[in-house]
């Protein structure tokens, strides 16, 4: 793809003055303040920027995978904090959207379109990060409910969220063939939640430790059948990895945009840095991740919206650009140099707020692993 249709060139416009009003200018509050951005979210319903994979029968915007990553990347440049607050939503229904009845979608997706509520995927567990099927909750099967006990961590926009969907194991001695997702509601006895934890960087998108005590889950909770789990998870992995390979290139592209505007107006010896080619060459560097990545997360999309297997094309997507992501970062802070240590200049922030990407939605190393055994499958 070399040139997007004239309607998502639109809607990337529409995201991008978005974030220029309404994202851009309240970024420091939100990561010094460690709020969620309710105020930014209601803005961002209200123009359609949110909420953007339901589809249009359920009042949503039945946006392609394009589209979403056209708003991830936008928002992203602004914050990618507030930019994952905003969107999470967008994975934590795909279980629903995935695997859900017609009557569990009317149930439910109507609480994130008209009532404004937020939803959190609960599938980390504090000794099962990238290894999914080593999770430890059960959801033990009594008559016509699940006893659901466990804890998840690491748990994004969990402090704020009205449901969960939830992996857990419905056979304990079945390994990843044993696991099932529930969609459980916060208010139900045995759901709580931490205090939102403390972390490095994207302070605006909290998350938290969510306990599940003797949780009783009905029937009609659990999305597909009993052992389905796992196949939903990887399904929701390959949905949701090019918008977050596209959040990356955001972050990128600011690093790079930040960098150039420094380099051409600090001067050294005479001169702006820009022209030394010590500076001169790790910017071209930065832009060539920056279009890379773009084209790796576009082709993923791609993949999605023809209904292609893109298992390969969106694990190369998130390792790339979360490296990318994390590569001009870094070299922002270098060009700037000590001014780049600084809280008072952006790219302290955003070194900060790339290094998750490297990490969940599955670490560099597990895409790579995916890649690995795809070339195999490929062959």
């Amino acid at each position: 793809m070399y040139e997007l249709p004239e309607d998502v060139k639109m809607l990337q416009e529409l995201a991008m003055d978005f974030t220029r009003r309404e994202i851009i200018p309240r970024a420091e509050y939100y990561d010094q303040n460690d709020e969620w951005p309710w105020e930014v979210f209601q803005k961002a319903r209200e123009v359609g920027l949110v909420n953007l994979n339901i589809p249009e029968e359920y009042g949503g915007m039945g946006a392609t995978a394009i589209e979403e990553c056209v708003i991830a990347e936008s928002m992203a440049y602004g914050c990618s904090g507030i930019q994952t607050a905003l969107m999470l939503n967008q994975l934590a229904t795909l279980p629903l959207l995935i695997a859900g009845s017609d009557e569990q979608k009317g149930r439910y997706l109507p609480w994130i379109v008209d009532d404004g509520k937020v939803a959190a995927y609960c599938v980390t567990e504090p000794d099962a990060g990238s290894d999914v099927a080593g999770i430890k909750s059960t959801a033990l099967r009594r008559n016509d409910s699940y006893v659901l006990n466990g804890s998840k961590t690491w748990i994004t926009d969990g402090p704020v969220a009205s449901f969960f969907a939830v992996f857990a194991k419905t056979d304990p001695d079945a390994g990843h063939n044993g696991i099932s997702c529930f969609l459980v509601e916060r208010d139900w006895p045995g759901v709580s939640t931490s205090k939102p934890l403390a972390k490095m960087g994207q302070h605006a998108a909290q998350a938290c430790q969510v306990f599940f005590e003797n949780v009783e889950v009905p029937t009609c909770n659990r999305l597909g059948d009993e052992g389905e789990g796992f196949r939903i998870a990887m399904k929701v992995f390959d949905k949701s990895r090019p918008g977050v390979a596209t959040a990356a290139i955001g972050v990128a592209r600011r690093a790079l945009d930040e960098a150039v505007a420094y380099a051409g107006e600090r001067t050294a010896f005479g001169k702006p840095i820009s022209h030394f080619q010590g500076v001169g060459f790790m910017l071209a560097d930065m832009a060539i991740r920056v279009e890379a990545g773009r084209h790796l997360a576009y082709k993923a999309a791609w993949d999605v919206d023809s209904g292609n297997r893109n298992t390969m094309s969106a694990a190369m997507a998130k390792a790339y650009c979360a490296e990318a992501a994390m590569k001009n970062a870094t070299d922002a802070v270098q060009v700037f140099g000590g001014n780049g240590y600084s809280k008072e200049f952006p790219v302290e922030k955003l070194m900060r707020d790339a290094k998750i990407y490297q990490i969940y939605e599955g670490t560099t190393q597990i895409q790579q692993m995916i890649i690995m055994r795809e070339l195999y499958r490929e062959g």
